[in-house]
């Protein structure tokens, strides 16, 4: 393969590990929307029944353990990623992987108690801003979902160059296959481990060092607040940079009688329970104005921008995570459907979310931005003379259609893979009633010896063979309900959402063949 064709198919393989991994996050966002919703003291307001109180329990049983799955999305990228990048026994690697998280944040956490370097857990705000954080119950060094990517790329790396290794001397023999695998994981994920106790803290102090200018820049300090808010997210260092500002006087400070407050949030929450007018401080918690709206301009966009054939599907998708975002306020099930698919959606949903802070501000607005139904309840009990909440939701409006268009506009100029974009060829339709002719499949992809490789993302079939001449591609074309593309020697055969069922049963197929020739 030529290097482009190199690059290319490592970005594609990237972003499908990543998308793999949250296949189950539409049906997660549904019910912590759900649960948001069930649980909502705001919409309660409203609502009489969401406060009997066995509804509010299974509100909140519904969004806690959703919830446990958002907060721990590296230990599912990690399991995720190594699962679909190994080639054989996807079971074997998918427990390599979660053993070898636990030994990386075990070391990691080992490695800053001998220091001396663990943090203390504030009795309010847990690990927030302190640079570290619980995962799994292990305390260590926050990388966000960093450190489950890495070590899920890394154990499917190496789990699909030792599992089939096997050693001769009946005493060695135990330790070959999967048991190599997990042994060489075991030393790295011990060294990535100590590793990131030393590599991550500098890139954490320069985030630090940021905020003091953030809080002296004036418009341009709020929009790299907003922008830095959004785009670290993947990295967890977001975290270091709202914490000083919602929880420390460079948010503000406010004295009622003997009591200090300090910190954005303590000083509009007491401005607000006193009646006292809302104060600029708010500003430093404006990030939730692009959670509570921004998504929709965000899902409606990619909906609109999907394959016209495929936009039920895509907003069946979108539209439970944007109502966890926008409800819940928990954006990381669809941040990560486009923060690694596309950089440039990335960067473009930073920029968007820093200015619209900026625009708050000039506008004068106090309102309460903190989940949709939750915000309304506090903007209409503090009345539109302290908070000037009817800007805010213009502004709202305005952001959603301003999404909309900038990522329209990219996704369709840049022809970025946002989901429902498969290539979509019209051919005659497939006979699943009569049963799906894997044979032929088989053949036309030149049979099972042809096949190096074999994987699927949520809608469509991969293949990755070594003699492109011989492929059958009319006939492929003909087996393939929506559509075939084939660059270089990988071949996508689009099956909609029964690409996993081809998969598996062209597995079985090739399988059985395998034993009938040995």
């Amino acid at each position: 393969m030529k290097p482009k064709e190199n690059v290319v198919s490592a970005l594609e393989k990237f972003s499908t590990a990543m998308l793999a991994s949250l296949s189950c996050l539409p049906v997660a966002g549904l019910l912590l929307a759900l649960g948001a919703l069930l649980a909502s003291a705001g919409l309660g307001t409203f609502v009489p029944i969401l406060r009997w109180q066995p509804l509010a329990l299974l509100g909140n049983l519904i969004y806690d353990g959703m919830m446990a799955i958002i907060q721990n999305l590296g230990v599912v990228f990690c399991v995720g990623v190594a699962a679909f990048l190994a080639r054989s026994d996807k079971h074997q690697a998918a427990l390599i992987a979660f053993l070898s998280y636990l030994v990386f944040l075990t070391a990691g956490h080992t490695t800053l108690e001998q220091l001396g370097l663990l943090a203390a857990d504030d009795p309010s705000f847990g690990l927030y801003g302190t640079g570290q954080a619980s995962v799994l119950g292990i305390q260590t060094v926050d990388m966000g979902v960093t450190g489950g990517i890495l070590l899920g790329f890394v154990t499917g790396w190496v789990y699909n160059r030792t599992c089939g290794v096997t050693f001769r001397p009946a005493p060695l023999r135990i330790y070959g296959g999967a048991r190599l695998s997990f042994l060489c994981m075991a030393g790295l994920a011990l060294g990535l481990g100590v590793a990131s106790c030393f590599v991550w803290p500098p890139v954490q102090q320069v985030v630090n060092g940021i905020t003091g200018w953030i809080a002296s820049a004036g418009d341009a300090g709020l929009f790299l607040y907003g922008f830095l808010e959004r785009v670290l997210i993947p990295t967890g260092l977001h975290h270091l940079v709202y914490m000083p500002f919602q929880f420390t006087s460079l948010g503000g400070t406010l004295m009622v009688g003997d009591q200090v407050y300090a910190g954005a949030y303590p000083v509009v929450m007491a401005q607000y329970s006193l009646g006292l007018p809302l104060s600029d401080s708010i500003r430093w918690m404006y990030t939730g104005f692009t959670k509570t709206f921004g998504y929709f301009g965000i899902a409606a966009a990619m909906i609109f921008c999907a394959c016209p054939e495929n936009r039920r599907r895509t907003a069946a998708m979108l539209v439970p995570l944007v109502l966890t975002a926008s409800l819940a306020l928990a954006t990381e099930p669809m941040d990560f459907l486009f923060c690694f698919l596309s950089p440039v959606l990335w960067l473009a949903h930073g920029a968007i979310a820093g200015l619209f802070m900026v625009l708050l501000d000039w506008f004068g607005v106090t309102a309460f931005t903190g989940g949709l139904f939750t915000s309304l309840a506090m903007n209409l009990s503090a009345g539109p003379e302290r908070t000037n909440y009817p800007v805010l939701y213009l502004l709202a409006g305005a952001e959603i259609l301003v999404y909309f268009g900038v990522f329209t506009l990219l996704i369709r100029g840049l022809n970025l893979r946002t989901p429902g974009r498969e290539a979509h060829v019209t051919t005659a339709p497939v006979n699943w009633e009569a049963g799906f002719p894997y044979q032929a499949l088989l053949a036309a992809l030149g049979g099972r010896d042809n096949i190096l490789r074999l994987n699927n993302c949520f809608t469509r079939l991969r293949i990755w063979v070594k003699d492109v001449d011989l492929l059958d591609q009319q006939l492929l074309r003909d087996l393939a309900p929506d559509g075939m593309y084939c660059q270089s020697r990988e071949v996508q055969l689009v099956f909609g959402l029964d690409a996993v069922q081809v998969r598996r049963q062209l597995e079985e197929l090739m399988g059985q063949n395998a034993l009938s020739t040995s």
